[in-house]
């Protein structure tokens, strides 16, 4: 009897460990800056930018290899057969390594390599993601594995419903979303659509609304347009704006039409109380994770996947987008549908923040990288609309359709048209409220 009282004080004490101390390395590594010569940003920029320093001009080699290895991957496993969209995204990942070749060789035609066009895309972009993705990748276990995640996610079940139309259980897809990565996300929200606990509506929902990209991410869209030294504000700010652009959308046709029926609810709260309750899931959680060692390569692998998987299509999508931008009238004749929006507050650049945010259903990045000599409430409004417009051609949407979710690629583009509106309605006002505080 005392040795399982034993045994079970141990394993309560090492859950404990785990939600406890582990998730605060998490929330360390992500959210709060220290400065290391004369630099204050977060410790997982700190760690990335030495990282870069110890392998000096082999990153170049680095990256090119990840995006050659993410060219070749889908012909191996046979993932470029599987659908349409597989097959032009696979034809894309080629072009992306034809492209980095010409980065790193300094092969090709004058004109792509002007300081704005392939040097930019590869040595600012790409490098810091391919990077960024699977170290990012390890301190995020930290958040998601140990019983944080559920812990919130409970806690903030009384809200989903009246506001965003979705059960409690999706605030952990929510939060799964916007610190771990979109395809994080979209596989828990596809497994919980496939076996009855979502409607449609409420699947298309976290789909689109919270399926974004994630903190890893954000710190690169933050980098490139310089504004690490407020990443709190930026964050935090680009969160609370991407929920609400959210809880306006599902109000909105297209998801207001769609099918509500679910065969299995989710049941009432019970009468425990909520942080009781929602301690007692992280522990759980917590007792039940796999040990530190194994769960870190097992993410290390994850973020590698993902780094292959992202870098060629960054890199092919992001010429094209960039050279669309440069010498072509598209993104400025779709610009004008969101002038209004822009032009409303009277800020400076207002033309090119339309623009540019046209250009973020191409890639997310390519807002970030057409505005990143801005002015700042320029530079800040664009970094939050490359988040909180959510959907783009160069990977989410894909993703979504390689889904169950009944979403086609026209209610998509619609559901982007109204999240970006939406989003500078809100991120203008924010960035000046930021560029005030400064």
């Amino acid at each position: 009897m005392e040795q399982s009282q034993s045994r079970v004080s141990a394993s309560d004490a090492l859950a404990r460990f785990r939600l406890l101390f582990l998730s605060a390395v998490g929330i360390f590594f992500f959210f709060v800056p220290i400065s290391v010569n004369g630099k204050s940003t977060i410790p997982l920029d700190h760690l990335v930018s030495q990282i870069k320093v110890w392998l000096g001009s082999g990153v170049a080699w680095y990256a090119f290899a990840m995006i050659v290895i993410g060219a070749v991957y889908p012909f191996v496993t046979g993932q470029w057969s599987k659908s349409l969209t597989d097959k032009v995204f696979s034809v894309l990942k080629v072009m992306g390594a034809g492209a980095a070749l010409m980065a790193v060789t300094g092969a090709g035609p004058e004109f792509l390599h002007s300081k704005d066009m392939l040097p930019f895309l590869f040595e600012k972009l790409v490098i810091s993601v391919g990077l960024i993705v699977p170290v990012g990748a390890v301190f995020l276990s930290f958040l998601v594995s140990y019983g944080l995640l559920e812990l919130i996610g409970i806690l903030v079940q009384p809200v989903m419903r009246p506001i965003w139309r979705t059960p409690g259980r999706s605030a952990i897809d929510a939060v799964a979303s916007f610190v771990g990565s979109y395809s994080l996300g979209l596989l828990i929200t596809n497994r919980v659509y496939k076996s009855g606990q979502y409607s449609a509506k409420e699947a298309a929902i976290i789909a689109t609304g919270f399926s974004t990209v994630s903190a890893t991410f954000m710190i690169i869209v933050a980098k490139t347009l310089d504004l690490m030294a407020v990443w709190n504000l930026y964050f935090w700010g680009t969160l609370v704006i991407t929920f609400i652009v959210t809880a306006i959308t599902v109000r909105l046709p297209p998801l207001r039409q769609m099918d509500e029926s679910v065969a299995d609810p989710e049941p009432d709260a019970g009468s425990e109380g909520r942080l009781q309750t929602a301690y007692q899931t992280g522990m759980n959680v917590a007792r039940q994770a796999p040990a530190l060692g194994s769960n870190v390569l097992s993410t290390i692998k994850d973020g590698l996947l993902m780094t292959i998987s992202i870098l060629p299509s960054i890199m092919s999508v992001g010429l094209i987008g960039l050279l669309v931008a440069k010498y072509t009238p598209v993104f400025e004749w779709l610009g004008y549908l969101f002038y209004p929006f822009t032009a409303v507050w009277g800020i400076e650049g207002a033309k090119e923040l339309a623009q540019a945010s046209a250009s973020g259903l191409a890639e997310m990045f390519l807002p970030a990288l057409l505005l990143r000599e801005a002015e700042f409430v320029v530079r800040m409004a664009a970094a939050v609309i490359c988040v909180s417009s959510v959907l783009f051609f160069s990977a989410s949407i894909p993703c979504i359709l390689s889904t169950s979710i009944p979403l086609s690629v026209g209610r998509l583009v619609v559901i982007w048209f109204i999240r970006t509106a939406l989003s500078l309605l809100l991120a203008i006002p924010f960035a000046m409220f930021v560029a005030g505080q400064m």
